[in-house]
């Protein structure tokens, strides 16, 4: 029995979904997103409320019940509210600027490291040390952070690099002097 997909999706104001065969379009007022239903899935719309259905009860469509709810859910929050992460760059002579749609970064290369966004996702420099990656694809916001942070990961020792705002790095003892 899949929890998440037996729940209702409430349709907030503005927000307006339309299911064509296997296409579910979301419109709203920050943009329009499409999520691809799987095979032995159905979804219907009454009343303000999205429910999804499958048609059997094998594993694999059970596992389809829920992921399918899940991707109309975060469309629906993204077309209204839309999705933030935010980086923090921790180390000395660390900073970001922007550059265009993009930034350029300064973390300890002999070079700036150049990062263009993906389509769709806006990023912000604020100050030196923090970036904000907003936009109403979560999956597109959460790649380009990962993306980010992965052009120098925290390290344990120090600390240094680029981290996401809520993220604790465990630090490590270091080498004892005899």
């Amino acid at each position: 029995m899949s929890r998440i997909g037996l729940k209702a999706i409430s349709v907030p104001q503005g927000v307006t979904i339309t299911v064509s065969g296997s296409t579910v379009a979301v419109n709203g007022p920050k943009g329009q997103l499409t999520v691809e239903t799987l095979p032995g899935i159905t979804v219907t719309v009454a009343e303000g409320l999205v429910s999804v259905t499958r048609s059997n009860d094998e594993k694999q469509t059970k596992a389809y019940h829920g992921l399918v709810r899940s991707l109309i859910n975060n469309a629906v929050a993204g077309v209204s509210t839309g999705f933030k992460k935010t980086l923090k760059l921790i180390g000395t002579g660390y900073r970001a600027k922007a550059q265009g749609a993009g930034i350029q970064l300064a973390v300890g290369y002999s070079h700036p490291v150049d990062f263009a966004p993906l389509p769709g996702v806006t990023l912000k420099v604020e100050g030196t040390d923090t970036i904000h990656i907003e936009g109403i694809d979560r999956q597109a916001v959460g790649q380009v952070a990962a993306n980010i942070r992965k052009i120098r990961p925290p390290e344990p020792y120090k600390g240094k690099g680029i981290r996401y705002e809520d993220e604790e790095v465990r630090r490590k003892q270091g080498k004892a002097a005899a």
